[in-house]
């Protein structure tokens, strides 16, 4: 499976009113610390975007509720896994993205036969506080040959400067988060984006 380059992930649907028109195909919507209806109220707003755009939206975590709004993609970190039901939602006809951090968690992924591997973070990240050091451009090239196929997805720390190297160092797709939100040109800083994983 080809996907494409760039995948920016964002905590509310607002940031793909941003995104799409710009011509971003691929996006998660990580929605945090929302009421279940606001929760859901997102991720279909969502989904109506990216389908009216012709993109991909992957859904962070929210299982049941991408089923049942009929998402096409889902996005699982490791303790998700530890609750989620996968043949349910392989019945459902998602496709799957696993989090992985260390060799442990690289295995138990791939024992899943998922649509792509996400790796991180690839350099230190303001997002959220994690017990995994950096792990850098090696363990990129080192991810990618034991995924073989399977799309290798970089995330933590990104940049338009550092993307042509994680590029290079083996990854397939590059994922942003702050890099984008917290620019005073967001607009414009995705437009680099799209350019430098052209």
């Amino acid at each position: 499976m080809t996907l494409p380059r760039f995948y920016p992930i964002f905590d509310a649907a607002h940031w793909l009113e941003l995104a799409l028109p710009l011509g971003v195909r691929l996006v998660q919507l990580r929605v945090k610390d929302r009421s279940p209806a606001e929760t859901r109220a997102e991720i279909r707003r969502g989904l109506d975007l990216a389908r009216a755009h012709g993109a991909a939206l992957v859904v962070n975590d929210y299982w049941q509720i991408a089923i049942e709004e009929g998402a096409d993609w889902l996005h699982l970190g490791q303790e998700d896994l530890d609750t989620a039901d996968l043949p349910a939602i392989r019945r459902a006809g998602l496709r799957l993205g696993l989090s992985t951090h260390d060799d442990a968690e690289l295995d138990r992924a791939l024992a899943c036969q998922p649509d792509y591997i996400a790796l991180g973070p690839v350099y230190p990240t303001i997002l959220k506080q994690m017990k995994w050091q950096q792990q850098g451009l090696p363990r990129v090239t080192e991810w990618k040959a034991r995924v073989g196929p399977v799309p290798l997805v970089a995330i933590g720390g990104l940049s338009v400067e550092r993307a042509p190297g994680v590029l290079a160092a083996g990854a397939d797709v590059v994922s942003a988060v702050t890099d984008i939100t917290l620019h005073p040109d967001p607009a414009a800083r995705l437009r680099q984006w799209l350019q430098v994983a052209a």
